[in-house]
């Protein structure tokens, strides 16, 4: 997909939910960092930070007065936001994206490793590699981020968020991706993007400076872009 059509529809996702906006750079810088520190060719590194960028794309389907509720969702809203893993495939593959890589993290980040998850049910290694690495970065920006019942979301609540990632381990998540993601947290790696992208700062972003210029395994001096896209 090109990266004018993932501006445009990260654009509309924000359209809905402006919160969601910090979010979805944290975790695309994020995807970018594991990807470098596997080792991924360039060209896959692009595609897992499209489809990254795009994992609630889905979203942009769910009504407004669910997806923006200020407290908690009942049973019968959180069915309808699970939806979005599906509406999300669906939409990409109207616009005719072919890319398995995409469509599988978008249909499949979150599926439990203990086949608890949604929306297929999949269980451990049927779960897609790109969508089982990518539950574990997604799990985690959600547990640092700024909440209303939650303000803490500095160091402490990265150490706890790390914790709860092992906690989960053959439940919610395969042990390779978070052995790998807490070995890139605890290098220190990581750090900048929670600073530089953090929920207390204005949101609104040129979105090609992340997903075309970011290095993120040299933090935020080295790719200038990824610093002057927070605007």
């Amino acid at each position: 997909m090109i990266v004018k059509t993932v501006e445009s529809l990260v654009r509309q996702i924000e359209a809905k939910d402006l919160s969601t906006a910090a979010h979805t750079w944290r975790v695309v810088l994020y995807t970018r960092a594991m990807a470098e520190e596997a080792g991924l060719e360039a060209e896959r590194i692009e595609r897992l930070t499209h489809a990254a960028a795009l994992h609630d794309v889905g979203k942009i389907d769910i009504p407004d007065r669910i997806l923006q509720k200020p407290g908690p969702l009942d049973k019968d809203e959180f069915e309808v936001i699970k939806r979005h893993t599906q509406l999300g495939y669906a939409r990409l593959i109207r616009l005719q994206e072919r890319d398995e890589l995409v469509l599988d993290l978008v249909r499949h980040h979150h599926e439990r490793w203990d086949g608890r998850g949604y929306p297929d049910g999949l269980k451990g290694d049927e779960i897609p590699v790109a969508a089982r690495y990518f539950a574990v970065i997604d799990s985690f920006d959600a547990m640092t981020s700024f909440r209303p019942y939650r303000a803490d979301v500095g160091e402490e609540a990265a150490r706890r968020a790390v914790e709860e990632l092992r906690t989960g381990i053959g439940s919610r998540y395969c042990a390779e991706s978070v052995e790998m993601f807490e070995a890139l947290h605890g290098s220190g790696r990581l750090d900048w993007i929670r600073e530089y992208y953090n929920d207390t700062c204005p949101v609104g972003f040129e979105t090609q400076g992340v997903l075309v210029a970011a290095t993120s395994k040299y933090g935020p001096t080295t790719p200038v872009a990824v610093v002057e896209t927070r605007t």
